[in-house]
């Protein structure tokens, strides 16, 4: 009988130790579903490369993001993910479980992507990009891109494709996750208004251009230019051109309307008819034909005084410059050698 009894004790302390755990489990468990507040608004977490778990856990809990940093290094040790979690800049709430925390850092769902607008690009371009950084509907971008003008500044002839053309400021951006479009596009033309800083506006001023006509001009120095040594001077032969009443006749401007970059024109693009082609119409183009950079920006307010009024590139993108139509014949034999 004493054995018995003994044997029966054994059990029911195995019983009560069984569910003891069963329901520490179950505690756990409801701990980790359960977020530390209600509020919803997202904190910044940076992880260091090689931070360990224990460190991150305790930077969430002294934030208030989790309960007990304790649960939280368990939790990333039941789920496989203890020395896996990655550097980055997190976006993180009180109201998020656990669990999503330790998906979101695990899997490197950092709050921001950066990205660069390179110099140069149009809007057709910019669109590509931000749509293979998937942060974009390119068709959205384009649409929005077309009577997209906060400022003043950016009116626009009835015949020109984007309004906004021009006026993306090429840069390196970071930006949240879920930003949309048109958010997207006021970000860069903010970014655009404030590099054109009093001085810049300034000296447009000063010149008797407007702003929507520098970065016209601005736009085709900076398609046509490869060098950057060559932008003011291009700029000062585009100056000239208008001077004594010559079309531009930069090629920049047939490609924009191919759509793409053309290596050799012919004779049959120049004659191709559209409102944006300065082969056949004077003065400059309906808008920009691509977002320039502050370089090219400068180099039109800043242009070099010269005399020349033809130009043209060799091989190795290196312009060459001429004051009459006879020289500019040479110099296209010679580069072409």
């Amino acid at each position: 009988m004493i054995m018995l009894n003994h044997s029966i004790a054994k059990k029911a302390i195995a019983g009560i130790l069984a569910a003891i755990l069963v329901a520490i489990g179950a505690i756990l468990g409801w701990t980790l579903t359960q977020p530390a507040g209600n509020s919803g608004e997202l904190q910044s977490i940076t992880i260091k490369p090689g931070t360990p778990t224990k460190a991150i856990a305790e930077e969430l809990e002294m934030q208030g993001l989790i309960k007990n940093s304790l649960v939280f290094r368990v939790a990333a040790k039941l789920h496989g993910v203890e020395n896996s979690l990655k550097a980055g800049e997190y976006a993180i709430s009180a109201n998020m479980p656990v669990r999503q925390m330790l998906m979101i850092i695990s899997q490197g769902q950092t709050a921001y992507q950066q990205f660069t607008i390179p110099e140069g690009y149009t809007v057709d371009q910019v669109a590509i990009l931000l749509a293979e950084k998937k942060l974009a509907n390119p068709e959205k971008f384009k649409e929005i891109a077309k009577d997209f003008a906060p400022f003043s500044y950016m009116t626009s002839q009835p015949n020109s494709r984007y309004r906004a053309e021009g006026f993306i400021f090429p840069d390196t951006y970071r930006v949240a996750k879920g930003i949309t479009e048109e958010e997207l596009l006021t970000m860069m033309v903010k970014q655009f208004d404030a590099k054109m800083t009093p001085d810049l506006r300034q000296r447009a001023a000063e010149m008797g251009l407007t702003l929507r006509e520098v970065v016209i001009l601005a736009s085709l120095v900076e398609k046509e230019a490869k060098i950057s040594e060559d932008r003011p001077v291009i700029a000062g032969v585009f100056a000239n051109r208008i001077k004594h009443a010559m079309p531009l006749q930069s090629c920049a401007t047939i490609q924009y309307i191919l759509g793409y970059p053309k290596p050799e024109l012919t004779i049959q693009d120049t004659q191709i008819i559209s409102p944006y082609n300065t082969y056949q119409n004077m003065g400059l183009p309906p808008g920009p034909i691509s977002n320039p950079g502050s370089a090219a920006i400068k180099a039109v307010l800043f242009a070099d005084e010269t005399e020349y009024l033809y130009f043209v590139a060799d091989k190795q993108g290196k312009h060459h410059f001429s004051r009459t139509y006879e020289e500019h014949l040479a110099a296209i034999d010679q580069v072409q050698i």
